[in-house]
């Protein structure tokens, strides 16, 4: 009987196991097989870290038809997702199946709130040019094939902005605005590219890209046309509600905050953030400002002289693991074919998930006192955008996370989990003393606090409609403060993709409080170089449920 009972127990387990492993294997080939679709749907964007592999030939199509398409499809997934509800038993098995359920959200936050598609002509901008941006991003040499995606890219833009004259049917006037503006440069920027290209095309790709840049150059004048027509019937207001905000950071991003905690946190670290700019400078009173490189060259030796020298002090001080086939964040001067699209996006090659052990590539101006805030501070001092973009920053975490256990975490969810952890990097190294013989760079560091604390709550008003996007470049070029164009530029972003502002400020909390906890509770055996390594390799994961599952794992030791 006793045999019977204990062969029972054997056997119920064993069967419990065998469920478990089934439902795993069957979130894990639902991920997949939404990716894959992702890959093929996902809206282009000028952010880095969001940028996806895309299928061989892959042109977009943002039709009505395809529109429709991907409303059908998204459904299916999650009667697929919700018929697994109950399925996941262990931390990390849940953990992977809500974060299928943020991609899906995300998808409805696309088409249904921020609805770029109906409202934002732009969209259609970025969904035509950044495409062949994302193939000119790599380094060079740039091969025939790349030569050739450019060609098709281009050669199907004006049909990604007929579609747009069909789905724009909820257009605002600030983004026709800002649509409007970057038409204006598409033909310069255009035929400088294709000059800049003919070094690296045969005689019948410069005939063929020619053909397709003039054709592109027409569709946008039309499409101008328009806009123009259009431009003095539509309402001002830009903001997606407070409604359609919380969907966002309670579905998409996992975020246990309102709005109005958001703008309260972003404003205690605002605060914190001049307090501490206020005191560095006192302390550094009668120091020169830091000197503006002589020359590009310099600065590229300089950042990847410094880019090693970080490496090394993150193993010495045991912060981080940096394991040698992780590949080195460098930098060039611009090619004479990307510097003329540059304004398209990020200008950084994070590589991907298919290249992984590569070397990422920053491409920097000349210097000059007259750059932008970003960029006048890399030829100062590079160090501050190696540590946020480079290394531990976005590219290290991301080249990490890509070789993920779990091909579910390999993925992008939200910019709280990678943009907060590129931002706590930036304070974890200064009080670590990365910066402790540079006091002037200290001051840069807390300026950059300074402006992540204000991007919360000009996300929260312009998300919530407390502000226009003329009142968020005001106030940024005020408070930070920074240059007038920078401001603007991003007024427009964060007004265009709300949610991403917050990231960095919200997530670096997250990310403080998560590290608090596990110190408390594992006591003595905690050990830092270990809680990094964690969060850095599930950078992709949002920082509630990493935090769940380290904890989860700690109380079960």
């Amino acid at each position: 009987m006793l045999r019977r009972a204990i062969l029972g127990m054997i056997g119920a387990a064993a069967l419990g196991s065998a469920q478990c492993a089934l439902a795993q294997a069957e979130v894990q080939q639902l991920g997949a097989d939404f990716w894959t679709w992702r890959s093929k749907t996902q809206p282009a964007t000028s952010d880095d870290i969001p940028r996806i592999v895309r299928p061989q030939g892959w042109t977009p199509d943002w039709s009505a038809a395809a529109v429709a398409e991907q409303r059908k499809t998204l459904a299916g997934f999650e009667a697929k997702w919700k018929a697994l509800a109950d399925r996941p038993q262990t931390v990390s098995e849940k953990v992977d199946y809500r974060l299928v359920g943020s991609a899906f959200a995300r998808v409805h936050w696309e088409l249904d709130h921020v609805a770029a598609w109906r409202r934002q002509p732009h969209f259609y901008v970025a969904q035509a040019l950044t495409p062949v941006f994302e193939v000119l991003l790599p380094p060079p040499p740039v091969e025939s094939a790349r030569v050739d995606q450019v060609i098709r890219l281009l050669d199907n833009a004006p049909a990604v902005l007929a579609a747009g004259q069909v789905n724009l049917d909820d257009m605002r006037g600030p983004f026709v605005d800002a649509a409007l503006g970057q038409i204006a440069i598409v033909p310069q920027s255009l035929r400088d590219m294709e000059r800049g290209l003919q070094a690296h095309a045969n005689a019948a790709q410069r005939k063929r890209l020619n053909t397709a840049v003039e054709k592109s150059i027409t569709a946008f004048a039309a499409f101008g046309r328009f806009l123009e027509a259009q431009k003095g019937k539509l309402p001002g207001e830009t903001a997606v509600g407070s409604e359609s905000y919380q969907y966002f950071l309670s579905n998409v991003a996992l975020y246990p905050y309102t709005p109005d905690q958001l703008a309260l946190m972003g404003r205690q670290e605002w605060a914190r953030a001049v307090q501490f700019e206020e005191l560095e400078r006192n302390r550094n009173a009668g120091m020169a400002e830091l000197p503006i490189g002589p020359s590009i060259d310099a600065v590229i030796g300089k950042l990847a002289e410094d880019e090693r020298d970080i490496r090394t002090f993150l193993r010495d001080r045991k912060l981080l693991t940096v394991p040698d086939w992780a590949g080195h964040y460098n930098a060039l001067p611009f090619p004479a074919y990307l510097a003329p699209i540059g304004w398209l996006g990020r200008t950084f090659d994070l590589t991907d998930r298919t290249r992984v052990g590569q070397n990422a590539t920053v491409y920097l101006p000349e210097p000059s006192p007259n750059l932008g805030y970003f960029n006048l501070s890399i030829t100062r001092d590079p160090r501050p955008i190696i540590v946020h973009e480079g290394v531990p920053g976005h590219f290290f975490q991301l080249t990490v996370s890509w070789r993920h256990p779990s091909p579910l975490r390999r993925h992008y969810y939200d910019s709280g989990a990678n943009e907060g952890t590129g931002f706590y990097a930036e304070e974890m190294m200064l009080q670590a003393g990365l910066w402790a013989d540079a006091p002037k760079t200290r001051e840069v560091i807390y300026n950059f606090a300074r402006l992540r604390a204000l991007r919360v709550e000009v996300d929260v008003k312009l998300a919530t409609g407390a502000f226009t996007i003329d009142q968020a470049a005001d106030y940024l070029e005020a408070m930070v403060p920074m240059d007038r164009e920078t401001a603007h530029e991003e007024a427009v972003f964060f007004a265009a993709s709300p949610g991403q502002a917050i990231s960095y400020q919200i997530g670096k909390l997250q990310t403080s409080e998560f590290l608090a906890e596990a110190r408390v509770a594992e006591g003595k055996a905690f050990d830092l170089r270990r809680f990094h390594d964690f969060l850095w390799l599930n950078g992709n994961v949002p920082i509630a449920l990493q935090k769940e599952e380290y904890l989860a794992t700690v109380g079960g030791q």
